[in-house]
């Protein structure tokens, strides 16, 4: 038996829902002093227009080490927890010091927790990737092993329609911001290798940004066919539509997922953002 948490910035497909091996653990979301569960009972729309409506940036708090550990308490035998970049949240270091709590008084479990180094369906791939490894009959320290090598492989990548949140924030300055809208450049941004972000390239427009982004894709992407590759985006299927049958125009993948965003990922990308995984 096993079991496979994941922080609610990896959204879960309609199957995960239904496979019985997948749960989040929620983020709290506060924007203008009004705190949101990121979990099922999330209202993309609503959240969207409030965070345009406010001059204040929306924050995230991470889950508490106790919500993790009341997730550790069931039948399985090997439990792995998947979180956000530890470089981006708290949500890892919450999960190590839940684990530990836990092993006090419980010492009969396995339990690991993935640093993903990413986020949103980069945290999704990975959590579907321990399911393969479990269900190939792997022992716990395969699927370790295995799926470490997987997040290194792993590559991450975004276009923001708008950098507002950023200005917001303080994390990028307001005459940037400014700039960027006025000249309708969106950066083309992808993860680094310890799981911070960089920016790889630009364009004018989303469709040339886009498109920038798929090219970086294929300058790091090998053995496509063995490879699933995800696309999470916010409030805009018809833009993740289309981002799929570019990506399958060019190379032949094992499969491509497409999800909406949960909270987190919706307070980061922000109306009409689009998130790649590979």
């Amino acid at each position: 038996m096993y079991k496979i948490i994941v922080d609610s910035c990896g959204e879960l497909t309609e199957e995960m829902k239904k496979d019985g091996h997948f749960v989040n653990v929620p983020l709290t979301l506060e924007i203008d002093g009004e705190h949101i569960i990121d979990d099922e009972t999330f209202d993309q729309a609503y959240f969207i227009d409030k965070v345009a409506k406010s001059p204040n940036a929306p924050k995230s708090a991470c889950p508490s080490p106790n919500a993790f550990m009341e997730e550790m308490e069931c039948d399985a035998d090997n439990i792995y927890v998947v979180t956000l970049s530890a470089e981006l949240s708290g949500s890892y270091n919450s999960a190590c010091l839940g684990r530990d709590l836990f092993e006090e008084e419980d010492e009969s479990k396995n339990i690991h927790i993935f640093n993903s180094k990413s986020a949103s369906i980069g945290e999704t791939l990975i959590a579907l990737k321990i399911a393969e490894c479990e269900n190939a009959g792997m022992s716990f320290e395969e699927v370790i092993a295995a799926v470490d090598k997987y997040i290194a492989e792993q590559h991450t990548f975004f276009v923001l329609e708008t950098l507002e949140t950023f200005r917001k924030s303080g994390r990028l300055s307001g005459l940037k911001a400014v700039l960027a809208d006025t000249l309708n450049i969106k950066p083309v941004m992808g993860s680094t290798d310890d799981g911070y972000i960089q920016q790889l390239s630009k364009g004018r427009g989303m469709n040339n940004a886009i498109d920038k982004m798929t090219k970086c894709v294929m300058d790091v992407t090998t053995n496509c066919e063995e490879k699933i590759l995800a696309i999470s985006h916010c409030n805009c299927p018809e833009r993740a539509l289309s981002l799929k049958k570019k990506m399958e125009s060019m190379a032949k993948f094992k499969d491509i997922l497409v999800v909406n965003m949960r909270g987190v990922s919706t307070m980061y990308a922000s109306d009409g953002g689009v998130i790649l995984v590979v």
